[in-house]
């Protein structure tokens, strides 16, 4: 047998390596880590609270809420903490399980989006049966749906990438454990792996998009056969929110895994991971609801419900 020795942890070298960005950097991810929270929390919140937002369109956008704010909660405390601490160790089983955790949920966010194509469809395209096209047992079965897809994905990437020996090198040039970095590490033979991993991902992504894809040229051709103006302005208007999302979405999933690891940058990676990984959830309920005017004014109900149920000054 081979002598060697298989790693036991990881070292994430991080964004930089200069000691007067750090606390910049801490300081910025705190403010975006904070902004997700309270806008994909509160969101949540609001929905749940004001029964004029229990409707399929804002029980998916809920969910998608969720899983930003999940998504997010996986990658940037632990990039928080290496830039306060300095301490970039992570052990190989906290690797694997960010890993799955992280892949699990854009999967599961990829197939929401298409889930709110779909609905979006169904209010434009057939607006008179939108409560029996979109009714409750079918809003569940999308959502187990996007969540059974997401668990299998996660599943497939962590194990392939584990599966691979690392016995080289133990240190990730990465700010937290992605499969194209990860898998660079490995000293057996990557290529069956990669090859998965990049099937899997086309697999994914091109069912949502044929699913999205299509939900919008029904929703165009719709769109054109309107007559009122006002009509025209406000399903565009939502269109043009919806698809910039899934546009960044897919347009930094495609840059970030279905290349050849050949032409992988890792500089230009980490930018990328920025993006997909903490700027787009946070990002999202600014797409998806601030411009909605039933959400901004369920806020403003809750609001001046808290404002009266504040307790007057002695």
């Amino acid at each position: 047998m081979e002598n060697s020795t298989e790693v036991a942890a990881f070292l994430l070298l991080g964004l930089t390596d200069d000691p007067l960005l750090r606390l910049p950097l801490f300081l910025a991810f705190l403010l975006i880590y904070a902004i997700t929270a309270l806008g994909n929390l509160g969101l949540v919140l609001l929905i749940l609270l004001d029964l004029r937002l229990h409707s399929p369109m804002y029980f998916f956008l809920g969910n998608l809420a969720l899983v930003d704010f999940c998504s997010s909660s996986v990658v940037t405390p632990t990039v928080m903490a290496g830039l306060l601490t300095g301490n970039k160790v992570i052990s190989y089983n906290a690797c694997a399980a960010q890993m799955f955790l992280f892949t699990t949920l854009i999967c599961v966010e990829n197939y929401l989006l298409a889930a709110m194509a779909y609905d979006r469809y169904a209010a434009v395209c057939r607006p008179l049966h939108y409560s029996t096209t979109m009714r409750a047992s079918v809003c569940v079965v999308l959502l187990i749906g996007c969540y059974v897809n997401g668990f299998l994905n996660g599943c497939i990437h962590t194990g392939e990438t584990f599966s691979l020996s690392f016995c080289n090198s133990n240190m990730i040039h990465h700010f937290f454990c992605d499969i194209p970095p990860v898998m660079a590490l490995a000293c057996s033979d990557k290529q069956a792996n990669e090859l998965v991993v990049v099937y899997v991902v086309s697999f994914h992504i091109f069912l949502a998009v044929v699913f999205i894809s299509t939900s919008y040229i029904f929703i165009f051709g719709t769109i054109l056969r309107m007559h009122s103006a006002t009509g025209h302005h406000k399903a565009l208007s939502t269109c043009a929110s919806h698809l910039t999302a899934v546009s960044i979405f897919y347009g930094t999933a495609v840059f970030m895994y279905l290349q050849p690891s050949s032409s992988h940058s890792m500089d230009t990676d980490k930018i990328a991971s920025v993006f997909y990984s903490m700027v787009i959830p946070m990002l999202n309920p600014v797409v998806y609801s601030l411009r909605n005017k039933e959400v901004n004014s369920a806020f403003l109900k809750v609001k001046s419900v808290l404002i009266r149920w504040r307790p007057n000054k002695v």
